[in-house]
C-alpha cells in the first residue's frame, strides 16, 4: 500500500497490505488478531521500518565522515526502543533523568549521548556527569554557573556545546517552533559571548566544544538547515577570532517532518542531508573554517510512520445535518497530539476492505469535548466492534500520553516479520494507585 520511495514520506508502514482475510496485515501481522491477543488500545511499533528507515539516514550521510546520529528520546524512549537504535550506531538525545536512566536500564552507555534541556536540576546534572555522560548542551547562565560547580566538584572536565538560538523561523506549529529569536531555549547572539568569557576565564571545568541550535519540528523546507548552519558556522568563525576559540562541533538538532495525511508534502532523508552536506561545504569554505563534527537529532523521523494504534470502536451519535461521532476506547489520554496541537492523521478499518465509505469525525472517550482524534474522516462502514487502525502514532503519543480519567495507559507492541512481543506492559489498577498516600486520619 506503500507509494512513495522513502519511509518519512509514506503514511503506512513498510510491508503494508490487506491479507486474504480482508484484514489490514503489517510486517506479516495480522491487525485484527493484534488487537485480539493484546486488546486495545494499543500502540504498535513495527521493527522493519524502524530499521530501515535509520539504515536511510546511516546511507544518506555516509559522505560526511563526521556525522553523529543521535535519536531524539523524547519522540519514544522504550528499553527495547534504546536497543534497536543503540545497535545500530545510533547515540542518545535525552533531556531528563528518566530518559537516561532508561538507557542504563537497557545497558547502554552514554558515551554518545547528548544531555538537553532548557531548566535541568542539581540532581539531574550529577546524575548525568556520574554516569559520564558524553556531552551537554548547555542552555543557560544558570545552568552553566551549576554545571561547572558540580564539574569540579566530582574532578571532571566537561565537553559542553552550548545553545543558541539562531533567529531562524519555520513553517511549523508555533509550539513546535525552537529556533525564533523569542523562545525559551538557548542563549540569544546577543548573550552568547558573555557565556564563552565565563567559560574561558572563570569555568574552567568546562570545555567548550561546539554550538548546538534547533530550528523546530515537523519542518518541510530543507532551505532552514542550510540557513541554520551557515548560521552556527558564521558564529563559530566570529569566536575564533574574537576568543582564539576553534571549535569543532557543530549539532543542528533535528526536526525532519514526516507525512501524517495525504496533504503532506515532507522532503526525504536524503534530500535533507544534501542540503545540509552543502551548506558545510560551501560555508566552511567561505569562513575559512575546517569541516566541524556534525551532530544530528532525528526523532519524529525515525521511529512516527514505524507505529499505529489500535482501537476498537464503540459507540456512536450522528447529529442531523452535521455530523455522525464515532467513539473509541482511547482518545486523547493516549493520543493527546490532536487537542495540543490540532495533529490531524489517517486511519483505516482494520477489518473490513470493501465496504461504502461514509464520513464521521472520530472521538475519544474522554470527558472533554475536545477529545477529537480525527475530524471528519470517510471510513468503511464502522461499527461497534471494528478495530480501526491510526497510522503515524509512533512519535509523541507514548511519550506524551497520562492517565487522565484515571484510564490506564494502553500496552506497546514490537512486530517483525510475523512476530509480535510486547515492550511495554499494559498498566494495572494496582500501578495506578501505587503512589497514592491514603492518610490514616481521613
Amino acid at each position: 500500500m506503500t507509494d512513495k520511495k522513502y519511509i518519512n514520506q509514506n503514511i503506512e508502514p513498510l510491508n503494508t497490505k490487506r491479507n486474504d482475510k480482508g484484514n489490514l496485515e503489517i510486517s506479516g501481522c495480522d491487525l485484527v488478531e493484534l488487537a485480539q491477543k493484546y486488546s486495545t488500545p494499543l500502540y504498535v511499533m513495527d521493527e522493519v521500518t524502524i530499521r530501515e528507515n535509520a539504515k536511510d539516514y546511516i546511507k544518506a550521510f555516509s559522505k560526511y565522515e563526521k556525522t553523529h546520529l543521535t535519536f531524539a528520546a523524547k519522540a519514544l524512549m522504550t528499553g527495547s526502543i534504546a536497543k534497536i537504535f543503540d545497535s545500530m550506531g545510533f547515540g542518545f538525545d535525552v533531556v531528563s533523568k528518566g530518559e537516561i536512566y532508561t538507557l542504563l536500564n537497557a545497558k547502554i552507555d552514554l558515551s554518545k549521548t547528548t544531555f538537553n534541556g532548557s531548566n535541568k536540576t542539581q540532581e539531574e546534572i550529577e546524575f548525568a556527569l556520574e554516569n559520564n555522560i558524553a556531552r551537554v548542551s548547555v542552555d543557560n547562565f544558570l545552568e552553566l554557573e551549576l554545571l561547572n560547580k558540580i564539574a569540579l566538584k566530582m574532578n571532571k572536565i566537561q565537553k559542553i556545546h552550548l545553545r543558541i538560538t539562531p533567529g531562524i523561523e519555520c513553517h511549523t506549529h508555533e509550539y513546535i517552533q525552537t529556533g525564533q529569536i523569542d523562545s525559551k531555549f538557548g542563549f540569544d547572539l546577543h548573550t552568547l559571548d558573555c557565556a564563552i568569557e565565563l567559560i574561558k576565564n572563570k569555568y574552567k571545568n568546562l570545555d567548550l566544544r561546539g554550538l548546538h541550535a534547533h530550528v523546530g519540528s515537523q519542518i518541510f523546507e530543507t532551505q532552514v538547515f542550510y540557513d541554520e548552519i551557515e548560521v552556527l558556522l558564521r558564529q563559530m568563525k566570529r569566536i575564533k577570532d574574537k576568543f582564539n576559540i576553534e571549535l569543532d562541533e557543530m549539532n543542528i538538532g533535528g526536526g525532519l517532518g514526516i507525512t501524517y495525511t495525504k496533504e503532506d508534502r515532507p522532503p526525504s532523508i536524503f534530500e535533507t542531508a544534501d542540503i545540509i552536506m552543502k551548506s558545510l561545504e560551501e560555508n566552511t569554505k567561505k569562513y575559512g573554517l575546517n569541516k566541524p563534527s556534525l551532530y544530528i537529532e532525528p526523532g519524529r523521523s525515525l521511529v512516527c510512520t514505524a507505529g499505529f494504534s489500535l482501537y476498537t470502536i464503540g459507540s456512536e451519535k450522528k447529529v442531523e445535518g452535521i455530523r455522525k461521532y464515532i467513539a473509541l476506547d482511547g482518545g486523547m489520554a493516549d493520543n493527546p497530539r490532536p487537542s495540543m496541537y490540532g495533529a490531524k492523521y489517517c486511519a483505516v478499518i482494520a477489518n473490513k476492505k470493501e465496504e461504502a465509505p461514509e464520513l464521521v469525525t472520530v472521538a475519544g472517550r474522554y470527558c472533554e469535548s475536545g477529545d477529537i482524534l480525527i475530524k471528519d474522516i470517510e471510513l468503511n462502514s464502522p461499527k461497534a466492534g471494528d478495530i480501526l487502525c491510526v497510522f503515524s502514532t509512533g512519535a509523541y503519543c507514548y511519550s506524551m500520553s497520562s492517565n487522565y480519567n484515571r484510564v490506564l495507559k494502553p500496552s506497546m507492541v514490537l512486530i517483525n516479520n510475523g512476530k509480535s512481543d510486547i515492550i511495554v506492559k499494559r498498566q494495572t489498577l494496582e500501578q495506578l494507585v501505587q503512589n497514592d498516600v491514603i492518610l490514616e486520619r481521613l
